[in-house]
């Protein structure tokens, strides 16, 4: 019988726990942000029972929200295209960091479309708050000093940003002694 040398233990990585609890926190805080919407949910609605989980579930489609996004390269710029209906360009704040993207919005209901004339009885009303947020990894690295272009029309948002110059290689020369 021939001795087989012993397997090295391979250890966990810590940066693999380190993602995974970055993760947890940030489950814990959607989470959180889920109950408060469905709770704005119900008290725009007048506090009505019987509507929680229709308010769960649309706090949770809110929240959510895909926004479909098609990303191109052209001249040297990376071209970002999302579908945003129903926004208007107030609505939207646009985050640039040199490999990261991040598309918000969040649209109000008007003060005329939640409050009642004296001779009209509401029975409901499915205007809401409307919200979503979305965050690209980009495939290139952008300069964020240069100017975004960012344009809106029949609810696509379109932005132009400029990529980094590749940087050079450097050469280094060793020394010795």
């Amino acid at each position: 019988m021939h001795a087989q040398p012993a397997l090295e233990k391979k250890s966990a990585t810590k940066p693999l726990f380190v993602e995974a609890e970055k993760i947890f926190d940030q489950m814990k805080e959607f989470s959180q942000s889920i109950a408060q919407r469905a709770y704005e949910l119900f008290d725009t609605r007048g506090r009505e029972l019987g509507h929680e989980l229709e308010d769960w579930f649309r706090a949770e489609f809110e929240l959510m929200r895909w926004v479909p996004i098609a990303l191109k390269e052209a001249d040297g710029k990376l071209v970002v295209r999302a579908e945003v209906p129903g926004f208007n360009a107030s609505d939207i704040k646009i985050s640039v960091e040199p490999n990261q993207l991040t598309i918000s919005g969040q649209k109000v209901v008007k003060p005329e479309e939640r409050k009642e004339e004296q001779d009209e009885k509401r029975f409901f009303s499915e205007f809401r708050a409307n919200q979503f947020c979305r965050t690209l990894t980009l495939p290139a690295t952008v300069d964020t000093t240069a100017k975004t272009e960012a344009a809106l029309k029949d609810g696509v948002l379109e932005l132009t940003l400029t990529k980094a110059p590749a940087s050079e290689p450097v050469s280094v020369l060793v020394k010795t002694g």
